[in-house]
């Protein structure tokens, strides 16, 4: 074996460790010192390798769909609203809770698509699985990409709260991940959809993507 062809084959087995990996360090004591009605606060005592306690503290979360729509004219419909923690009013993607145990994560992102924009979606794929913030929330996120556009029938979905000032835009993926790298969109999930539709369509394609129904390991659903 040449030297290029040993390197090959170490950097493939390098690449094979390249997952996540599900893990639990022992936990001394826990309580929720705070719960909502929809999120809370568990704070965990954590062995840590050293023999040692941490305390952690995070938010509880049931779970959220988003959904990257795009039409056929390569733009991708976004949504404007405002974000109290952050005091700003910031373009996103289509999203909304998992509020059902088990709710099957690809009839939640249609509904929120009919709710907030008042579409429908003839394909639809798993995009990405991420966790939004790993560091201080158990919250798991599945983005779905909808392609096949067309308007929903009868009347709009009544809009309540922050969702009364939506505003909407259809943009090109081009320019989307251009004022990504320029500091001007600041929303994770329209952020994370962006890029990964941009690698899929110069990379593989879009049908490399995973079914819509593809098992999600973070919130296992109801297949039905």
């Amino acid at each position: 074996m040449t030297d290029v062809q040993q390197a090959e084959v170490q950097q493939a087995e390098v690449l094979q460790q390249i997952r996540d990996l599900e893990e639990q360090w022992p936990v001394r004591t826990t309580e929720t010192p705070f719960q909502g009605r929809v999120t809370g606060v568990r704070t965990d005592e954590v062995l840590m390798p050293d023999g040692s306690y941490a305390r952690r503290d995070y938010q509880t979360h049931p779970g959220s769909v988003s959904v990257l729509a795009l039409d056929d004219q390569g733009r991708v419909l976004i949504l404007r609203q405002y974000r109290h923690p952050v005091r700003q009013r910031l373009w996103e993607l289509p999203a909304g809770l998992l509020d059902v145990p088990g709710e099957n994560p690809l009839h939640a992102a249609q509904r929120e698509l009919y709710e907030e924009a008042h579409c429908t979606a003839g394909q639809w794929r798993v995009l990405v699985d991420f966790y939004t913030s790993p560091g201080g929330t158990d919250e798991a996120l599945r983005l779905f990409l909808a392609t096949d556009l067309a308007e929903a029938e009868g009347e709009r979905y009544a809009a309540h709260g922050e969702e009364l000032e939506i505003e909407t835009a259809r943009v090109p993926v081009e320019e989307l991940v251009r004022l990504i790298l320029a500091g001007g969109l600041h929303n994770p999930t329209l952020i994370t959809g962006t890029l990964a539709l941009h690698a899929a369509l110069t990379g593989p394609g879009l049908d490399s993507l995973r079914p819509a129904d593809s098992p999600w390991p973070a919130r296992p659903f109801d297949a039905a």
